[in-house]
């Protein structure tokens, strides 16, 4: 009856099991699994629920576990059997198909040097952030598929979990995404008044941050009175991490636009889209350059586990943009066609004081040193 199960979520993560039963394989409608905290009998599955995708597992479930319908568990003879071949064909010199499940499972990220890049991008620092938001983190990402399915909405999904999380709801820092395409540097991070920040924000008219914030205050109180409570949802949770400023942070395109306004909103002028493929991150915190070093890790893994597991399912696209047979479309294809793992493309960006001194380069040697095993980062 596991098979009819029509649940597609299944967490049995930090219990004791031993073993997990192949017929799971056989269920239709699941779409994600954690077993991780398990010490499973084989260490290959182990190794899978720590690592890969779903997907992965269910099938080394249903081929390399004796799964399928109708067939019972493997039994202790079959797994000393099992652990035996594996033991001969180390003896002969390789790992076999367990090799071939490690690569599955790997992602990849190439990290291009600032040297090695014809044109870098880099962010200036005014002194007016000083007391305002003081610490930037900046990279630019290539090679995300954001066309197929349902990998945009994961995307966003993902920053908001963060900002909820590791971001202690954005008091610990925040994250902006751009649409690279859009971005025009050097880029300037500054603060200004709140009269003479101008910005196209988010699915809004262009307009003063001072206008903006009373704004967000008009309707975060209509909120409150609509549902009779005192907490409110969306940017308006946010209003007062700005409480007493007299300049807000924000950062400034080479043309002068305003594409990001710590921690309110992004602009509309990069926002980013399903077609969208190339990307620029940004970390900003008032606290400490070391949380904006960690949640941009954090964040790029995040989105090496999206990206991988948007060419393992091969989503169809379902393109709302014009842009709709944009490049990132073709990237898709061709990386669906070689059937391996395809690395996103890391470039770092330089944070260079008013005097252009280097401040911070991200990722730098240390950054992105992720101790996870299935994690390969080329330099």
């Amino acid at each position: 009856m596991v098979s009819a199960s029509p649940f597609q979520t299944l967490d049995l993560s930090k219990n004791q099991l031993g073993d997990i039963p192949a017929e799971l394989a056989d269920c239709p409608k699941l779409k994600e699994i954690n077993f991780r905290g398990n010490k499973l009998k084989d260490k290959r599955l182990e190794k899978m629920v720590g690592g890969c995708q779903t997907k992965s597992t269910l099938e080394y479930l249903h081929v390399g576990c004796g799964g399928g319908k109708g067939k019972a568990k493997a039994g202790p003879e079959k797994d000393e059997s099992r652990r035996k071949r594996r033991e001969r064909k180390k003896r002969e010199g390789g790992e076999g198909e367990e090799e071939e499940v490690d690569e599955a499972c790997r992602l990849l990220l190439r990290v291009l040097h600032f040297s090695e890049n014809p044109a870098p991008l880099t962010v200036r620092v005014s002194p007016e952030v000083k007391d305002v938001r003081r610490f930037i983190v900046g990279a630019v990402v290539r090679g995300m598929d954001l066309q197929a399915g349902n990998a945009l909405k994961r995307f966003l999904t993902a920053q908001t979990k963060l900002h909820e999380d590791l971001c202690e709801k954005r008091t610990a820092a925040t994250i902006a995404t751009h649409d690279l395409r859009a971005v025009q540097g050097p880029l300037l991070y500054t603060a200004r008044p709140p009269q003479d920040l101008q910005i196209v924000p988010l699915g809004r008219r262009e307009v003063n941050a001072q206008d903006l914030i009373r704004q967000l205050q008009l309707e975060a109180e209509e909120q409150r009175k609509q549902r009779k409570r005192q907490t409110v949802s969306g940017l308006h949770r946010y209003l007062h991490l700005l409480d007493g400023r007299e300049h807000y942070p924000c950062l400034v395109d080479d043309q002068g636009d305003v594409i990001s306004f710590p921690p309110i909103t992004n602009s509309e002028k990069t926002k980013v889209k399903k077609t969208t493929s190339d990307l620029f991150l940004e970390v900003t915190s008032a606290r400490s350059l070391q949380i904006c070093k960690d949640i941009m890790d954090t964040l790029i893994l995040k989105m090496a586990e999206i990206n991988k597991y948007t060419l393992e399912n091969k989503e169809e696209g379902s393109l709302s943009d014009v842009e709709a047979g944009a490049s990132s479309g073709q990237l898709s294809e061709a990386s669906a066609e070689q059937g391996g793992p395809c690395p996103l493309l890391v470039e770092q960006v330089r944070v260079l004081d008013e005097q252009g001194h280097l401040k911070v380069v991200y990722p730098s040697k240390t950054d992105l040193g992720f101790s996870a095993s299935h994690v390969t980062v080329t330099r």
